[in-house]
């Protein structure tokens, strides 16, 4: 006679020291609607005959810190690639997407890609002329910064940049944003 053995038990949500677990940390910051952003930088080159690889992330934890001097803020998981690339990368840029832009954004949060290359691709862009990022066509607003602080932040780095140059490439349109962990568009 053949015996079933019960189904495990299903781990339950472990609270940190506090009081609180990760589980009901994220459910409760997913109530929170976000923008949605594309970070890049570029890869210095291999050599000095190149272009370095263009690389993006999407975020949605950015907020401006400052109006004098003009600054910003972007989370980043530690030991990301873009963690790792604005550790040594002093210049990023940043382009605030549209409800149009979706698929940028899922794109580029895809997780453990091994290249960007192909991400860009297909993607209307043109070269920050101050960081030589890559900045999304269309989008809502695009800043050009510099890396003026990095401070480390649990299990991720928030990095504050002054920004060097902001432009309106879509000021009519609307943004996209980030909600009970999907997509959204506004009204």
């Amino acid at each position: 006679m053949l015996q079933k053995t019960p189904p495990a038990p299903r781990p339950e949500a472990v609270p940190h020291a506090e009081g609180v677990s990760n589980d009901e940390f994220r459910a409760a910051l997913s109530r929170l609607a976000a923008g949605v952003v594309l970070v890049t930088a570029e890869e210095p080159p291999l050599d000095e005959h190149g272009r370095g690889e263009d690389v993006g992330m999407t975020a949605t934890a950015f907020m401006s810190v400052s109006l004098d001097p003009p600054l910003v803020l972007v989370s980043l998981r530690n030991d990301s690639r873009m963690d790792d690339l604005l550790a040594e990368q002093p210049l990023w840029a940043v382009s605030v997407l549209t409800e149009g832009q979706r698929q940028v954004a899922a794109r580029f949060s895809m997780k453990n890609r091994i290249s960007d290359r192909l991400l860009f691709e297909d993607i209307p862009c043109i070269r920050g002329e101050i960081a030589g990022a890559p900045l999304v066509g269309g989008a809502l607003a695009t800043l050009e910064c510099r890396t003026e602080q990095r401070v480390p932040a649990g299990d991720h780095t928030l990095v504050i940049g002054r920004v060097l140059s902001a432009s309106l490439p879509n000021a009519d349109g609307e943004p996209l944003t980030y909600f009970k962990g999907r997509y959204r568009q506004l009204g």
